[in-house]
């Protein structure tokens, strides 16, 4: 065997054993949640006198759904001389008067809103919520990104927490009000709903630090400035302030049984801009405040999970190397008569996918009792698209670690509730470059890889390169696909137009 040939089965395995003590891990937040399933987070007490709350409504050119969220927003259950609403509009397009003309509307209607726009931009969302709080009347803060949709009962169900004065923050579970549009849509429903339920579930029970989302949650005022306020040196500001706020000595609370519906984003290119803002936000916040919660005085179970739950985009360049060395190294074993030792890495591939579908189907189970059997038809195609982001995210992660800034790029939100609503043509859409082009690159790869191991009877592999194969070309081809019949509309009215 040639020194190329070791390097090749060295780094594998290395990168496949990495993989595999990730994904033991999510059986140790599974365990962690079924032990504490049963403590389910109750006030300490009521306010007799509730105190006044301010809603923050950030915004950056949100023209298809501001309406919706103010109106939403203005029906929240609270004494209305008690409620602030700031609209925290950064926008550049017609999100501003349309905005604006609900502020007004509102405001005729005697509700305490008020319109709030910058020009600049600095500091992007974190920069909006710093500059709204400065001016914030209440000693608790609601946030709401553009695409949710509470519900009238949000600030009662979760106000009275903070009669526990160490309750720094509140995060409600995020519902989906177009889970069904299409198999993306439900796809990102179930990622987030394991999210929520089994790792904040797991965490926050569990003793452990667990974060803010970014909005539907609500935070004592005291907590933020006492955690360093919004920072926007990362671009995940709500996991950067939350494990901060934390390492200052507060709690946080989590509500599985109230959720917050919100709109899930329908176009993959989308989808990846957000999966990419979170990867490269959550690296960035690791290597901010990791040295910071190691050399603090939290117990060692803390750190680990924080560490874990931190570095956890490390894999996606693991991921990414595993795909390019798993042809050469099958191929390496086969020809040289090591055919058995294709048989270690079922175990460890075992560890990495079986960790992930056992993770899914228990948040299903949990939260889907009657009907998480006729779910589980879409855990191939999960963790299909988790394999799929690999490229995309592993862009995230090398940008976060050479120090390269970029700007805090929002999801495009559509207004899309229902099967019949349409985006295709809408503005915010987001350009395709060359990242679906290696993505289909990579899918024809592993076809090729899967033709080889047919061919020569290595089926015990087959399931798991159909996994990346799938992956690969699912996400590459629908971003091309979707953003080219974007274009195509665009230009016919534009031809109409003219």
């Amino acid at each position: 065997m040639t020194l190329a040939d070791t390097l090749i089965l060295a780094t594998y395995f290395f990168v496949l054993v990495i993989l595999a003590i990730y994904g033991w891990h999510r059986y140790y937040l599974v365990y962690l949640y079924m032990k504490h399933k049963g403590q389910v987070p109750v006030p300490a007490g009521e306010f007799e006198s509730l105190p006044p709350v301010t809603i923050q409504l950030p915004l950056f050119n949100e023209m298809y759904v501001v309406d919706r969220l103010v109106d939403a927003v203005c029906k929240i259950d609270y004494p209305r001389e008690l409620l602030e609403i700031q609209v925290l509009d950064d926008s550049t397009d017609e999100t501003t008067e349309i905005a604006e003309l609900a502020v007004r509307r509102y405001a005729a209607q005697g509700i305490d809103i008020k319109y709030i726009h910058r020009t600049d931009r600095i500091g992007y969302k974190a920069g909006a919520l710093d500059e709204g709080m400065k001016v914030a009347r209440g000693p608790f803060i609601a946030i709401f990104d553009a695409d949710f949709i509470p519900k009238p009962d949000f600030l009662m169900a979760t106000i009275h927490h903070f009669t526990n004065p160490k309750i720094a923050m509140v995060q409600t579970r995020w519902g989906h009000v177009n889970e069904d549009y299409s198999l993306l849509t439900k796809i990102q429903a179930i990622l987030l709903d394991a999210h929520f339920v089994l790792e904040h579930g797991s965490r926050n029970r569990g003793g452990c630090f667990f974060n803010f989302n970014g909005t539907a949650g609500i935070w004592r005022r005291e907590a933020i400035i006492d955690g360093g306020g919004w920072q926007h040196d990362t671009l995940t500001e709500d996991l950067d302030l939350s494990y901060r706020t934390q390492l200052r000595g507060w709690n946080f609370v989590f509500l599985p049984d109230h959720v917050a519906p919100a709109e899930l984003p329908v176009e993959m290119n989308a989808f990846k801009s957000q999966q990419h803002r979170w990867a490269k936000g959550s690296i960035q916040t690791f290597m901010k405040l990791m040295p910071h919660i190691l050399r603090s005085n939290q117990p060692f179970h803390v750190k680990a999970e924080a560490f874990f739950h931190l570095s956890a985009n490390f894999n996606y360049p693991l991921m990414c190397v595993l795909s390019i060395l798993m042809a050469p190294s099958m191929i390496i074993r086969y020809n040289m008569g090591w055919y058995e030792m294709l048989l270690i890495d079922i175990p460890l591939f075992l560890a990495a996918t079986a960790s992930v579908a056992n993770f899914y189907m228990v948040c299903q189970r949990e939260l889907y009792p009657k009907t998480w059997t006729d779910r589980l038809r879409y855990l191939p195609f999960l963790m299909s698209i988790g394999i799929g982001l690999a490229v995309n995210n592993t862009k995230a992660v090398f940008e976060a670690l050479l120090g390269k800034q970029s700007e805090f790029a929002r999801t495009p939100k559509y207004h899309i509730e229902g099967g019949g609503d349409e985006w295709i043509g809408k503005k915010y859409r987001q350009s395709v470059a060359i990242q679906p082009v290696i993505e289909v690159a990579l899918g024809l790869y592993f076809t090729a890889t899967l033709f080889y191991a047919l061919a020569n009877g290595i089926y015990g592999t087959v399931p798991f390169l159909m996994l990346f194969q799938v992956g690969f070309l699912y996400t590459g081809m629908l971003s091309l696909m979707q953003q080219y019949a974007g274009d195509a509309v665009v230009d016919v009215v534009q031809s109409k137009e003219a």
